[in-house]
């Protein structure tokens, strides 16, 4: 599945794959993501559904860097460069896994068992810009 994904209006323009949501086992997203200059206070891909709150992990961009939430900043200057991801979710073990570039660069406890899936995109978040944008290609999903 190759897409852009930008916005001019509203705060959401996410993609989820039906069919592909998961209480148990390991599961993995896989995708090429670029993000352009510009777009900031934007989730651009999640892990959704969990006990403790909605999502179980997610990615956003602020000011050029790609965090986990925006608690810790994954890779700096993401902006205009294509980047390949790897989420890994064990939700048997409760971990989740993220690997940029082949690098793993976040693990982390999953936030409790629940419904899951993969979504993907441009999703605002606190302080977002105007203009959001996403560009995704070659997305795939795994059972492990």
């Amino acid at each position: 599945m190759n897409s852009v994904l930008s916005l001019n209006c509203c705060n959401s323009l996410t993609f989820f794959l039906q069919g592909y949501d998961y209480t148990s086992g390991v599961w993995q997203f896989e995708g090429d993501g670029y993000v352009p200059n510009g777009a900031s206070g934007v989730c651009i891909m999640q892990v959704f559904g969990a006990t403790l709150s909605n999502t179980t992990m997610i990615l956003t961009v602020y000011n050029g860097s790609l965090m986990y939430y925006t608690k810790q900043v994954l890779v700096q200057d993401i902006y205009d460069k294509w980047f390949h991801l790897n989420v890994i979710h064990d939700a048997d073990a409760g971990k989740v896994k993220v690997f940029i570039d082949g690098a793993l660069s976040l693990e982390v406890n999953d936030r409790g068992r629940a419904s899951h899936y993969f979504k993907f995109g441009v999703y605002a978040q606190n302080s977002s810009s105007y203009y959001m944008e996403s560009h995704w290609k070659g997305i795939k999903v795994y059972r492990m």
